[in-house]
C-alpha cells in the first residue's frame, strides 16, 4: 500500500465492491518454487470472503489449500502530468490510482461449489458485455470435461487493504486542471473517482 497515510483507504464496504466491480484479480503466493502470481476472475461473496477457480495445470493449484494468499484488484488509474498544476515550478509528475489488497487463509472448493462458481459468475458478468451465456448452452460431457479441469478455491478475508490515491492534496485550482487534462486523455474512470471522493 501506499506509504502516505492520506492515500490508505479505509472503507472496507468501497474496497469490496471495487472487487466486486472489477471482478478479475491478481493472486500471489509463495511456493516452494520461489513467488508466483494467477490472473482469475473473482466473485465477491456474502461472507466476505473470495471465490475464484484455476486451471489444475497453474503453479499455485498444489500449494493453495491451507496456504494465505494475497489477491491485488487494481481500479482505475491515470497519469498525472505535472503541466496540469498551477504552480508547474514546483510539482512532478505522478499516478493516481485505485486498489486493494485482500489478504487470508485459502482453502479448496469440492466439484458442487466449483459449478455455482462457474454459474455465478456467468450471471454476473455475462450481463456485463450485453450477452446470456449459461452452461445450459453446452454439451454435458463437455462441460464435465471442464470441470475435470479446472479447480475452486475460496479465500477468507483476514486482513483487507486499500490505496485511494486521487489528487487529495491538490487544491481545487490544481484539480480543475487535473480534471481537464483527464478529459482529454479520455481517462474518464479516474475522473469519476476523483470528483467522487471530492463530493
Amino acid at each position: 500500500m501506499h506509504p502516505t497515510r492520506l492515500f490508505h483507504w479505509d472503507d472496507e464496504a468501497a474496497m469490496l465492491d471495487l472487487i466486486d466491480r472489477v471482478a478479475f484479480t491478481r493472486l500471489f503466493l509463495t511456493t516452494p518454487d520461489g513467488p508466483r502470481v494467477a490472473h482469475v476472475p473473482v466473485l465477491v461473496t456474502p461472507a466476505r470472503t473470495l471465490r475464484f477457480h484455476l486451471a489444475n495445470t497453474n503453479a499455485l493449484v498444489p500449494h493453495l489449500d491451507g496456504a494465505t494468499a494475497l489477491a491485488l484488484t487494481e481500479g482505475p488509474n491515470a497519469y498525472v502530468s505535472a503541466n496540469w498544476y498551477v504552480d508547474v515550478r514546483g510539482a512532478v509528475p505522478t499516478w493516481n490510482y485505485l486498489c486493494v489488497e485482500a489478504e487470508g487463509p485459502v482453502r479448496r472448493l469440492d466439484r458442487s461449489d466449483l459449478t455455482a462458481l462457474l454459474d455465478a459468475l456467468s450471471a454476473r458478468l455475462e450481463p456485463r458485455v450485453g450477452e446470456d451465456w449459461t452452461r445450459a448452452k453446452m454439451e454435458p460431457p463437455r462441460f464435465e470435461a471442464m470441470l475435470n479441469a479446472i479447480t475452486a478455491f475460496e479465500l477468507t478475508i483476514s486482513e483487507l487493504r486499500g490505496t485511494c490515491k486521487v489528487s487529495q492534496n491538490k487544491s481545487e485550482a490544481e484539480i480543475k486542471g487535473v480534471l481537464r487534462g483527464m478529459a482529454t486523455n479520455g481517462a474518464d474512470d479516474m475522473a469519476d473517482a476523483i470528483r467522487a471522493a471530492r463530493a
